[in-house]
């Protein structure tokens, strides 16, 4: 367990498992270059989504295209404005909403991405805004590109959240259930618990991981699939945004919320999220606010 003393006292809980942040790591040059799992995890990721956009596009007319040969490569265009928007869009969502003094005071470390920090609120509005361009130049309907791109989106939902867990961030609330795990770090032990005592929490990142990637992503391909709804515009998207909402509304009960958005004016951490058709404004549960959490699904789904 990273930097954990392991001789004090626990409770029946799990350990956290010994996996470095890093796959590997060299020096070129003088600069330290690092492959981390949460790269790894867009890379996969990108790679599943895509196929799945492929098979898609060899349904009859999904996106306007025909399928065959004009859809495929329709689809490795899309590819690669949506590889931009997600890189884009995910590194400069980190550096607005988790660090934007550090890097206001080192702009130069914004490039430095090989070194971690991507944001997946941040990458998934960047692939909305680099998708509304693409489909606006290649004259695709908006709604079935939606539908389209929703089925690649759980792919990468599940391993990103794979790989929060191995950076041991993002976790939930403390927990006295067997399988709450005892997080590395000096936040994630800041529990309130007696002296010598091990925090544990919800592993809130495999219950997204569950919830967002598997279980709505296995749905949203049986109806795509084997249930052709993807000759229905607007179904697949819908299904996905409203499951998406559903998934975090059940886990921000357990979920600790974001430190960088609460303040004594504004305990509930209130945020904007993207969902549907525009922006609404949502909030992230506590538990003793679950109307909250009502409000917060409305606006996801």
């Amino acid at each position: 367990m990273r930097g954990m003393d392991k001789t004090l006292p626990m409770r029946a809980m799990i350990p956290f498992p010994d996996i470095s942040p890093e796959l590997f790591s060299f020096s070129l040059f003088g600069v330290d270059i690092a492959l981390r799992w949460y790269a790894l995890a867009y890379i996969v990721g990108i790679i599943i989504g895509w196929r799945l956009i492929v098979m898609a596009l060899r349904r009859p007319k999904p996106m306007g295209h025909a399928g065959g040969t004009d859809g495929c490569t329709a689809s490795e265009d899309l590819l690669t404005w949506v590889i931009l928007g997600v890189i884009l869009g995910g590194r400069l969502g980190y550096v607005l909403f988790y660090k934007p003094a550090y890097y206001l005071a080192n702009p130069t470390e914004i490039l430095v991405i090989w070194q971690g920090g991507m944001s997946f609120h941040g990458g998934f509005l960047g692939v909305v805004i680099a998708a509304w361009i693409w489909s606006g130049r290649q004259n695709v309907p908006r709604l079935s590109l939606a539908d389209t791109m929703a089925l690649g989106v759980a792919p990468g939902v599940f391993l990103g959240r794979i790989a929060n867990f191995i950076n041991a961030e993002l976790w939930g609330r403390p927990t006295d259930l067997p399988w709450g795990v005892a997080f590395p770090g000096y936040y994630a032990q800041e529990c309130g618990q007696a002296v010598g005592e091990i925090c544990a929490r919800h592993p809130s990142q495999l219950y997204e991981a569950l919830l967002e990637g598997l279980i709505l992503g296995g749905l949203l391909i049986h109806l795509a699939f084997r249930r052709g709804a993807l000759k229905r515009p607007g179904v697949i998207a819908g299904i996905f945004f409203a499951g998406y909402g559903i998934a975090r509304f059940l886990v921000e009960f357990v979920r600790q919320p974001d430190a960088q958005f609460i303040s004594p004016g504004n305990p509930l951490a209130l945020r904007l999220k993207s969902a549907a058709m525009g922006l609404r404004w949502a909030a992230s549960i506590t538990a003793d606010d679950p109307l909250w959490g009502l409000v917060g699904a409305a606006g996801a789904a």
